[in-house]
């Protein structure tokens, strides 16, 4: 399952955006309001939604300052979070999430809306950085 959030605009340059995403702390500030746990362990960090399980998501591969990319610590829910960020101008960079799963089309089906909405929310929360 591949779901991709819209590009949104950064008032950060390309380099201070990916420094922002490489401090997992900094996700805090772009989580969703419905985030019921936030946990910071190094390179990696575990979030909950209200009414969905924990998830950790740890540092996987990164390319200063283009692509960051997390990867989930489950076998039983393997996917990829890939920040892929461009340089606009002097002041300010472009980003775009991508969500990369491989799930069966019954867990697929359930979880598309809310992982389409939740990099979404990723996404808009960055643009008002």
């Amino acid at each position: 399952m591949n779901l991709e959030s819209p590009t949104v605009n950064v008032n950060k340059t390309a380099d201070q955006l990916f420094d922002f995403l490489m401090d997992v702390q900094n996700f805090e500030t772009i989580m969703p309001e419905n985030t019921d746990k936030f946990e910071v362990l190094d390179q990696a960090f575990i979030f909950a939604l209200k009414g969905m399980p924990s998830i950790k998501l740890k540092l996987h591969e990164n390319e200063k300052p283009s692509k960051i990319v997390f990867a989930s610590a489950s076998d039983k829910f393997p996917f990829t979070l890939t920040g892929n960020i461009a340089s606009v101008n002097e002041t300010s960079a472009s980003i775009n999430l991508k969500f990369d799963g491989d799930f069966n089309p019954m867990m697929a089906m359930m979880i598309k809306n809310p992982l389409q909405k939740f990099i979404n929310t990723l996404s808009e929360n960055l643009s008002n950085l």
